[in-house]
């Protein structure tokens, strides 16, 4: 756990050592009725809490993933809550998660998922530079060796890594233009080769 993890810990302990003691000294003649309802209301407090914890497990199984259908050839994405379709690319090996951009020329990369696929960002030069919704950013090329999706995979692709903050690593067209097929229907995009 990290220190501020601790202190919300240690926060929460305090307010609610605090409640059960004002609970027991606010009605010391009824203390049956107290503790039945303070253990009632501790039940619900760590549930919330094991459902706050488990949460991304539980949205894991519930929200469809990619499905690879290597004999058809064919990749199935579902469009995710926030209306985006997301893949999970082999970079070198290393799984690295990805928002399909089709608004996105290239392929850019994040610094945390550069370092990911195994690219020395000390050796990089930030010398092109692509134009974002928020402004132009600078970015270095990079040459990935292998990349793999499902059944498919290529070598020696062209990529971008980007040098200012970015949350997710976008898919552009660059590589997806390597499908015969990209289609979205249904809810789901279709990658086809």
């Amino acid at each position: 756990m990290s220190s501020m993890q601790l202190g919300n810990l240690g926060y929460l302990l305090l307010l609610g050592a605090i409640l059960v003691f004002w609970l027991f000294v606010q009605n010391r003649e009824s203390l049956g009725k107290k503790a039945q309802a303070a253990a009632a209301w501790g039940l619900i407090f760590l549930g919330t809490i094991a459902a706050i914890g488990l949460w991304d497990d539980i949205r894991q199984t519930v929200v469809p993933q990619q499905a690879v259908f290597a004999d058809q050839g064919r990749i199935e994405l579902p469009r995710a809550p926030d209306g985006h379709y997301y893949v999970t690319v082999g970079l070198n090996g290393a799984p690295v998660r990805f928002v399909v951009d089709t608004g996105a020329s290239g392929m850019v990369l994040t610094r945390g998922d550069a370092v990911k696929a195994g690219l020395d960002l000390d050796g990089l030069a930030f010398y092109s530079q692509a134009m974002t919704a928020n402004g132009p950013v600078q970015t270095a090329p990079v040459e990935i060796a292998t990349v793999s999706l499902g059944p498919f995979s290529d070598r020696d692709v062209r990529a971008y890594v980007n040098d200012g903050e970015m949350e997710q690593s976008l898919l552009g067209m660059t590589y997806l233009q390597r499908f015969d097929r990209l289609e979205i229907s249904g809810g789901k995009m279709f990658l086809e080769r």
